[in-house]
């Protein structure tokens, strides 16, 4: 029984941490600004909205959290961790890399965690890289930095 309560008060634990994560992300993007002229709800409407429904689905999970699993350890605890470590690095190197440059570190990383051979990694991370620099350049006529190293 006690290994029950153990498993719904780790499932208290994740409600709680996701309200948290609703709550800045609401504050983040309540506190867009932008011309009100250029759209009538704005840049804020998405991200405000998606907090909501975090936070209502974290209320929820918080009176009912179910069984969850044990907190990962060893290998799976470490892989687990590298993704936003990868994700971090990844946006740390936007500036100097560029998009492109960032977007091959990312999917080049996390193919490895997922155990891609290097090979396939480099021609997935490569294959990404040209196909979201295509979206983003060509098809949505976005600008992309080049990055500082590049430009």
């Amino acid at each position: 029984m006690s290994h029950m309560v153990e498993n719904r008060r780790l499932g208290r634990i994740a409600a709680l941490v996701l309200l948290g994560v609703a709550v800045a992300y609401g504050i983040g993007g309540a506190t867009i600004e932008y011309a009100f002229s250029s759209d009538p709800l704005g840049p804020r409407a998405m991200p405000v909205m998606l907090a909501a429904v975090l936070a209502g689905l974290s209320f929820l999970y918080l009176a009912w959290p179910g069984s969850v699993e044990a907190i990962p350890t060893g290998p799976a605890l470490v892989r687990i961790l590298a993704i936003p470590t990868i994700l971090v690095l990844s946006v740390m190197l936007f500036e100097p890399l560029g998009f492109a440059g960032s977007i091959f570190v990312l999917t080049f990383g996390v193919a490895m965690i997922f155990g891609a051979p290097v090979k396939y990694a480099l021609l997935g991370a490569a294959g990404q890289t040209l196909l979201w620099w295509t979206v983003f350049a060509y098809v949505l006529q976005v600008y992309l930095p080049t990055g500082s190293l590049f430009g």
